[in-house]
């Protein structure tokens, strides 16, 4: 993910040496123990009862006033200081994945099939870590907005929140998110402006003819054939159509069709995903594989439903916050340790806050995964894999990140 590889050492060594705040470090078990307690009882997008109950007590019992019910369970806190009117919003997701996890040690999962395996219960535990330090010392002049955010694994929670007036109730001149990555060395901090995760849409397309016996394929019109044609000629949008410097990935994932070896089938159903870093791109490849799908069928005589579903747009981080962001990550592990982040053609919802609001979004390194106590699953510790813990080292770098970034934009005039 970045133009240089991590290094285990490099990054335990910046971790080490890292410009922490000291009240943080000294209450980093007690948000280790949060942490884990979140991680015990995941909650599925849009069911984040228990986890947004936990984030506003917190939050009250700190002395931050708290806003519930935006995109459902989302909360937000306020912490203010001083006298300017300038804000800005600090994002943290809280949801969990639908899948079963492979981990036995004592804080795995206790929902069946439900596990943070994205650490989401991580982010939520820094940014409550940063918001009790905001609230005790408040060296800032202007307002914070905590924005625990519900259903970013697919269900939009980020888009339900602004539909609910986020940024009309709560304004701010700009929103900042971070995702934890494993690969990156604890200690490491990776951040670009410009486009870092790409769109996520899914496509249907249902191809029409008509069943007939397998030995009398005249008889009838085979919708497989135009299908193979169709997949083949979905690629073509990539090397033909679409300029070669711009990235895209069109992935047809699912073909059904048929139930019997002697009978062709009167229908052949295809979806997948197409994802890209820019509308743009994406506008291109949605036009031109309508076009396709419905002119090859026409060429086979045989009908088409062809529908394009566009779920998250490209996250594209701003020049300015992304600039600032960085010198904040360089003041506290150095400028050795903040790598420039790769684009990903993974999604994130977070996307949608960077379309109203000026913003950035970075990453911090989760380590190689030899933090995991014994008892983890046989798996790799990577995202969205059943063997994945979040790393509680590095939830005091996280959290001292939020609160330096929160002094950086808000610095007394």
């Amino acid at each position: 993910m970045n133009d240089k590889q991590p290094n285990a050492d490099g990054g335990a060594t910046a971790l080490q040496q890292a410009q922490l705040i000291e009240a943080i470090v000294e209450a980093g078990p007690v948000m280790a123990r949060l942490r884990r307690d979140l991680h015990a009882r995941p909650e599925l997008c849009y069911e984040e009862v228990l986890t947004a109950e936990l984030v506003a007590g917190r939050l009250t019992d700190w002395g931050i006033p708290v806003h519930r019910g935006l995109g459902q369970t989302g909360v937000v806190g306020i912490v203010r200081a001083g006298t300017s009117n300038r804000a800005i919003g600090l994002r943290a997701d809280m949801d969990a994945l639908p899948m079963q996890e492979q981990n036995t040690f004592p804080h795995a999962s206790r929902h069946p099939g439900k596990m943070h395996a994205c650490g989401h219960d991580g982010h939520t535990a820094m940014l409550l870590a940063a918001a009790q330090h905001l609230a005790r010392e408040r060296n800032f002049d202007g307002t914070v907005y905590l924005i625990f955010q519900p259903a970013e694994e697919g269900g939009g929670g980020g888009a339900a929140m602004i539909r609910d007036g986020l940024f009309e109730r709560f304004p701010m001149e700009a929103v900042y998110g971070m995702h934890n990555w494993p690969g990156l060395a604890a200690g490491q901090f990776a951040m670009s402006p410009g486009p870092v995760m790409a769109s996520y849409s899914t496509f249907r397309i249902v191809i029409r003819g008509k069943g007939c016996h397998a030995a009398l394929p005249h008889l009838g019109l085979d919708p497989v054939p135009v299908a193979a044609q169709m997949i083949m000629a979905f690629q073509t949008i990539l090397t033909r159509n679409k300029k070669p410097l711009d990235a895209a990935v069109l992935s047809v994932t699912n073909v059904h069709a048929g139930e019997a070896t002697n009978v062709v089938p009167d229908t052949c159903e295809l979806t997948g995903t197409v994802r890209t870093f820019s509308t743009r791109v994406l506008d291109l490849v949605e036009q031109r594989m309508r076009e396709v799908a419905q002119h090859t069928c026409q060429a086979f005589g045989i009908e088409c439903e062809f529908e394009f579903i566009r779920t998250y747009p490209p996250t594209v981080n701003h020049q300015a916050p992304a600039e600032l962001a960085r010198r904040v990550m360089g003041g506290i592990v150095g400028e050795a340790n903040v790598l420039d982040q790769e684009p990903a053609m993974t999604a994130e919802d977070f996307a949608f806050m960077l379309e109203a609001v000026p913003g950035c979004y970075g990453f911090i390194g989760n380590g190689l995964g030899d933090h995991r106590a014994v008892g983890h699953g046989a798996g790799p510790c990577t995202l969205h894999n059943a063997s994945y813990d979040f790393n509680d080292e590095i939830l005091p770098l996280g959290a001292t990140y939020w609160v330096r970034l929160a002094e950086a934009c808000l610095a007394p005039s």
